[in-house]
């Protein structure tokens, strides 16, 4: 669902909240005729009576069941799609903030309805795998998660689970905010020892942008480089496009119908905001998204079974995919996937504005030279800083919203190295321009180690990540 922002209409907003109930209730009854477990069908009626009180207060109306909302009287700021000015837009195509600090992931968490990874669930993970936390933990870089306690559970007891986390490839280079969900998977793999599929969706950038089917397979080939430069083992690991994969794999392919047959247009209009002028394929691309979820679409690695639980670690921005999904798993014989959901790369002018691969100057991209990388951070890269080296100096800099700093939380890994560039910046100790170079001299070699590996990718490489094939388990 897209959400409302500061300058949409309150109709319109009262219509999106409409569509949800329209969509909610068309749930209920589904959960009630293929009777499942009581609490799932409590939890969906609870969920239908808070959007029903939602709607009440933005739009001063009764929800009625084919009575679209008339003229709105009113428009409070509690619900969900509230529209003042404070909003933030989160949804799978648009990410937007008015504040210059970021989402408010905490806002976030409650409007999702997952759980905040706390120090516990932390300490836990690091229990179970014997390693410490990756710096994404720590940091909260990676700040909500489904079920987790659910895989860490099945864990501790001998049950497998497999990683799936995929790229939607729209142009041949990917920036530095494209890696993190790569580099924390590779970790997860690593510590936990399970397979791992990655999704291409080439299918979805053609459905979305006004590009050639050959050409988004090409930028599909393209990413894939990238993706398997970050170190993925390819004994563990299946990288697939779903151009090719689809027509390949039956089980795939079974798994997106029973997805298809279970969701209603109502339900896809209210969580994804598709109006009836989209094409039908944007329409039915949310299942192919979910199927990956499902051990079974992956015979040749699971070996049929569909008891295989799936962990998917992703920016939030992709939850509305997965709660989808996770609606639909009971009903069709299958666990619901488990999640980590990550915060926002910020662009380099501000963390309220969105990276674009039209805009070369918003992001740091993965072909970027040594020169090229100095000059946008010390160009663009949005300062904390005071207008003068004297105000600087006398209060301090703000590292919540100087992104060099930002940067430096995902990319440097020291954390008493970055504790200490806080408080000198925060202090007034160092100054813009020498909290830029730490983050030049850490991101010019991490770009062109990455480089370099990618040069090692061949096509045979590319071949053997992308052949649906046995993992190096047995199932």
């Amino acid at each position: 669902m897209t959400d409302c922002n500061k300058d949409c209409a309150a109709s319109e907003c009262a219509m999106e909240l409409y569509e949800r109930l329209t969509a909610q209730g068309d749930r209920v009854r589904t959960l009630k005729t293929d009777k499942a477990a009581k609490n799932e069908i409590d939890e969906a009626v609870k969920l239908l009576l808070q959007l029903k009180e939602t709607y009440k207060k933005v739009t001063g109306q009764d929800y009625k069941s084919g009575s679209p909302p008339s003229e709105v009287t009113s428009t409070s700021g509690n619900g969900p799609t509230a529209t003042t000015e404070d909003d933030d837009v989160v949804d799978p195509w648009t990410v937007a903030t008015s504040n210059a600090k970021g989402i408010d992931y905490d806002k976030l968490i409650v409007r999702f309805g997952s759980s905040k990874i706390d120090q516990e669930l932390i300490d836990r993970i690091e229990r179970v795998t014997g390693q410490r936390p990756h710096h994404f933990l720590r940091r909260g870089i990676f700040f909500s998660h489904r079920d987790m306690h659910q895989i860490l559970d099945a864990y501790e007891n001998k049950k497998s689970f497999y990683l799936y986390t995929g790229r939607g490839p729209s142009s041949e280079s990917m920036h530095v905010g494209h890696l993190i969900p790569f580099i924390f998977t590779k970790w997860l793999q690593e510590v936990f020892d399970v397979p791992l599929v990655i999704q291409l969706t080439d299918d979805e950038k053609y459905l979305w942008k006004d590009l050639k089917i050959e050409e988004c397979y090409r930028f599909a080939i393209e990413n894939c480089k990238d993706i398997i430069a970050c170190g993925f083992d390819v004994n563990k690991t299946f990288i697939f496009s779903d151009l090719e994969y689809m027509g390949e794999s039956p089980g795939f392919y079974k798994n997106v119908v029973k997805i298809q047959k279970h969701v209603t247009f109502n339900q896809v209009k209210g969580i994804f905001g598709f109006t009836d002028s989209d094409c039908i394929g944007k329409i039915s691309f949310p299942a192919i998204q979910a199927a990956p979820s499902f051990s079974s679409s992956f015979p040749q690695i699971f070996n049929g079974r569909k008891d295989i639980q799936s962990l998917i670690p992703c920016a939030i921005d992709q939850d509305p995919y997965f709660r989808m999904t996770r609606d639909v798993a009971p009903r069709i014989g299958h666990s619901k996937p488990a999640l980590f959901h990550s915060t926002f790369f910020p662009a380099l002018q501000g963390a309220q504005t969105k990276m674009s691969a039209s805009d070369p100057n918003s992001s740091i991209f993965l072909t970027d030279t040594a020169k090229q990388i100095k000059n946008k951070i010390n160009k663009h890269a949005f300062s904390g800083g005071k207008d003068t080296i004297e105000e600087h100096r006398k209060f301090g800099g703000n590292t919540d919203v100087d992104v060099s700093f930002m940067y430096l939380t995902f990319f440097l890994e020291d954390d008493e190295k970055l504790e200490q560039i806080r408080k000198d910046y925060s202090s007034g100790a160092l100054l813009t321009g020498e909290l830029k170079k730490y983050l030049i001299d850490i991101l010019q070699p991490l770009i062109a180690a990455h480089q370099e590996r990618r040069k090692q990718v061949t096509d045979d490489v590319i071949k053997q990540f992308m052949t649906p094939r046995k993992l190096a388990f047995d199932f």
